[in-house]
């Protein structure tokens, strides 16, 4: 009779399966089933058909600080947001985000370590995890320019792959974006097909690659279509829904007239909803409102949001595959997915 997980100490406890237990089961050597563990070089697909289904039976677990010392790798990733822990709660796109990074990793049974670091302390004690190699890459969101962390990554060596364009440093840092301008630029030529003129935005944060990108796409298309540059029409915000409601405020004061909104982020556009409301401005009647993102936050706005839609099981999924590559060997790369206009009620 095999032994498997039922297997006991000599004071009677359960203990838990070993290498040992599987090539016993798997009638093979413990280094087959090490090479098997180890991505199946020099094994035979009848013999790594053995072994996993040893493994399966005996419920084998395979002991990742074990393999850390012998490999080097801590077999690990990390998600690192560079945003205050509440930014996290609040706004949906960081949590779709990274349920589509922990399921890419999932499929290759890597776990993912997530970590926040929206303070000077916080970032201080990830990075010096990090650089004590606890984990063998970095999906990095939400940098801002002049943010630290892409620089001492990169001088410690650490593999990374950042959420959208990193501004200063595209040449030197792995990333994956949607096409931020390309977005705004089909969301503003909606609104003017529509019949808007006096077309305003609410941007985003002015040191961040999408608030860089979708401004520059909402002048650009502006120009093109011969409606005059109004920086009144122009309230930066970030991201938040709070900084929504109070820059649709300020655009009210300085342009009654104002028949359009396109904003940086469904999250803010909810708060710009919330203004127009009790400004009695009728959505979309009076004022149409455009969002960007397509997350959560659109579909429960009221009216629900006509936004630009960012593929974020697609960008997820290509951020684990290129860090993977990182991790690899692979030189940087870059990904630029598009986006879709999505139409709903509010414009």
């Amino acid at each position: 009779m095999s032994r498997s997980s039922t297997s006991r100490s000599a004071e009677g406890r359960r203990r838990p399966p070993t290498i040992h237990d599987v090539a016993r089961e798997a009638g093979v050597s413990r280094g087959t089933v090490s090479r098997v563990l180890n991505g199946g070089h020099y094994v035979s697909p009848a013999a790594q058909d053995a072994v996993n289904a040893a493994i399966r039976k005996t419920g084998y677990v395979v002991n990742r600080h074990a393999r850390s010392l012998i490999t080097g790798k801590s077999d690990s990733v990390a998600f690192l947001l560079t945003e205050p822990q509440e930014r996290f709660f609040e706004d949906p796109n960081f949590n779709v985000l990274l349920r589509g990074c922990t399921q890419a990793l999932a499929d290759r049974d890597i776990p993912l370590l997530l970590m926040i670091a929206g303070t000077a302390d916080e970032r201080r004690r990830n990075l010096r995890y990090i650089e004590a190699g606890h984990v063998d890459g970095v999906l990095l969101v939400s940098s801002h320019s002049g943010d630290p962390v892409v620089t001492q990554l990169r001088r410690a060596g650490v593999p990374l792959v950042a959420c959208g364009k990193p501004l200063g440093q595209t040449s030197k840092v792995s990333y994956v974006a949607a096409d931020d301008r390309d977005g705004a630029r089909e969301m503003v030529r909606y609104l003017y097909a529509s019949g808007r003129r006096r077309i305003a935005t609410v941007t985003g944060p002015a040191d961040t690659p999408g608030g860089v990108e979708r401004l520059a796409g909402y002048r650009e298309t502006l120009a093109e279509c011969g409606l005059p540059a109004d920086e009144a029409l122009i309230v930066p915000g970030d991201y938040s829904r709070a900084s929504g409601e109070a820059a649709a405020g300020l655009l009210l004061e300085r342009a009654p007239d104002v028949d359009a909104v396109f904003v940086a982020s469904d999250l803010m556009a909810q708060g710009v909803l919330d203004t127009l409301a009790r400004a009695g401005r009728r959505v979309p009647e009076d004022v149409a409102v455009g969002g960007f993102d397509d997350s959560p936050a659109a579909v429960s706005s009221r009216p629900p949001l006509t936004t630009i839609r960012q593929p974020w099981d697609r960008i997820s999924a290509e951020m684990v595959r290129v860090l993977l590559a990182r991790i690899g060997g692979e030189e940087a790369a870059a990904v630029i997915l598009p986006t879709e206009l999505v139409r709903r009620e509010s414009a």
